[in-house]
């Protein structure tokens, strides 16, 4: 799953360097819903120098989940 077009937004814009904290509280006081600003929380704790960086993050995190979550258990 993609980041959402409300997020993709914000990404946008927001003013960087920007660490998690910030893109948090600014979300906050834009008014993301709880659904993104849960995948804001899931980034590391570092400055961002853009949000190309931002989405790149997320959308390795979800990959590394999905094949985590694709792998057969071990017998």
């Amino acid at each position: 799953m993609g980041i959402s077009p409300a997020l993709d937004r914000f990404l946008s814009a927001m003013e960087y360097p920007a660490t998690r904290d910030d893109l948090l509280r600014e979300a906050s006081r834009d008014g993301l819903d709880a659904d993104d600003r849960a995948t804001l929380q899931e980034l590391p704790d570092q400055s961002f120098s853009a949000a190309w960086l931002i989405r790149y993050r997320l959308a390795r995190h979800r990959l590394a989940d999905a094949f985590t979550a694709a792998r057969p258990a071990a017998a």
